[in-house]
């Protein structure tokens, strides 16, 4: 059973940085990509990075690029979210998911596997 479980989200003061983490485990995820997403309430959920399995191909949302940088280590079957420079906009909902395969990495309905989420909060 696949198990995807993010944490590292807190109140954080505009400006400030914070890094989410995401462990998974179940299977092996070679050939996987692992997508962050987030969804503030009242809004859509929103794509805002992805990564290859095997580090080589990165994705961020245009909204968080130069800010956002998402990485992996494959041995502890963790990915993890560095968030500098974070705006109030940045509040929401930060859900990791696993896919197979690179297509359609942008869109939450191509992903298999979800976490629970993690809660970001940035005050001004």
């Amino acid at each position: 059973q696949v198990q995807l479980v993010e944490s590292g989200g807190r109140l954080v003061q505009a400006g400030g940085s914070l890094r989410l983490s995401c462990t998974a485990s179940g299977r092996t995820f070679s050939g996987y990509v692992i997508g962050w997403f987030r969804q503030a309430p009242g809004k859509e959920r929103e794509f805002v990075a992805a990564i290859s399995w095997s580090g080589y191909s990165t994705r961020y949302t245009e909204s968080v690029k130069g800010r956002f940088t998402i990485s992996r280590d494959t041995d502890k079957n963790a990915m993890y979210l560095q968030m500098n420079s974070l705006k109030p906009e940045d509040t929401a909902v930060y859900s990791c998911a696993a896919k197979f395969g690179s297509a359609g990495l942008e869109s939450p309905n191509e992903y298999n596997y979800w976490g629970q989420g993690t809660q970001v909060t940035v005050s001004s």
